[in-house]
């Protein structure tokens, strides 16, 4: 984790935003002003300089479940501190606050960048392998961060517009208020709520059959994937049909898939050579059935739909082609 508060690591280009207002939400609250009284120039950077580490969890927290990038969350993260540098907390009675508040409009701004270059195409964002991670970032905790935060959580807030994850996250994740949240993206409270209620319909998914169907499925899928993670072939055998079918697009070729397979014995060996991806699996609605997203670090990189007849596999369909994922509607499973 890039922690170093040296300003040649900060982003570039990014200038103040207007006077912020203060979120009264935070853990605690310092009284800035009185203290920079009589406070000479060294002390007062110490001073912020310790009140900022102090903050600094929270707003990696806020900054990784917007962004769902662990380099990303440490540049908007020191950006911050380099705001705080410029201004020196002049005025502001709520440090923490006032830091959340600056962390999530620097979040929220990359992410308008990020939309703005979709035409970049997904792939340019995924992993190269189905276990790397981004330059300069260390793989295991950017792992560990995801799988803390949910694998299917973090590919699913991928999918939203940018105010509407923003919302989502300040307020459900963080608990702000939807006025705290409305000064942050520019919209009216009854905006700011509208948002984080679209986007947590769009989170949810919407099964496409009933509590039991989807049970059903569930039980069915996640033994699949049980069985791929423990190499366990028998186990995998009895939960395929044994006239199973394998359909992958061809970015999922590209990255080791077969473009088509018949038969339980087929598939299974096929499933079992490339389990090592299995790691970065997880269960969640795909169009409203039960399937699962592979996602490393949290990027999407595979789709697995399945079509469960019986309680048995019979087909499976694998996509990792940038155009097909946008097109899918994901959803968290609920416990």
């Amino acid at each position: 984790m890039r922690g170093t508060l040296d300003p040649e690591f900060g982003l570039t280009g990014l200038e103040p935003d207007p006077p912020l207002r203060h979120i009264g939400q935070a853990s605690f609250v310092n009284r800035v002003t009185n203290l920079e009284n009589g406070m000479c120039p060294m002390d007062k950077t110490a001073w912020l300089t310790g009140q900022f580490a102090a903050c600094r969890p929270r707003l990696q927290a806020v900054a990784y479940r917007m962004l769902g990038s662990q380099a990303e969350a440490d540049d908007a993260v020191q950006e911050a501190w380099l705001r705080l540098r410029r201004t020196g907390a002049k005025g502001v009675e709520n440090l923490a606050g006032w830091l959340t508040t600056v962390v999530a409009r620097i979040a929220l701004d990359m992410l308008r960048l990020r939309n703005a270059r979709r035409e970049d195409s997904l792939e340019a964002r995924l992993p190269a392998t189905d276990v790397g991670g981004a330059a300069g970032s260390d793989p295991e905790q950017e792992q560990l961060l995801a799988e803390s935060v949910g694998l299917a959580v973090l590919v699913v807030l991928d999918t939203l517009a940018p105010a509407e994850r923003v919302a989502f996250v300040l307020h459900d994740m963080f608990d702000l208020s939807f006025d705290e949240i409305a000064a942050i993206i520019g919209r009216e409270p009854a905006a700011a709520r509208q948002l984080a209620s679209r986007a947590r319909r769009r989170i949810r998914g919407a099964p496409t059959g009933s509590q039991a169907d989807l049970a059903r499925q569930r039980e069915t899928v996640n033994a699949y994937l049980a069985a791929v993670r423990g190499g366990d072939l028998q186990a995998l055998l009895a939960v395929l049909d044994p006239d199973v079918v394998l359909h992958a697009d061809s970015a999922a070729v590209q990255r080791g898939a077969t473009g088509e397979l018949h038969g339980a014995q087929t598939v299974s060996r096929s499933a079992l050579a490339a389990g090592r991806g299995a790691r970065a699996a997880r269960l969640a609605l795909v169009d409203g059935i039960v399937g699962v997203v592979v996602a490393p670090q949290g990027r999407l990189l595979l789709v697995l739909k399945f079509n469960v007849v019986g309680g048995k596999i019979a087909e499976i369909d694998v996509m990792g082609e940038p155009a097909r994922l946008n097109q899918l509607a994901l959803g968290v499973l609920s416990d």
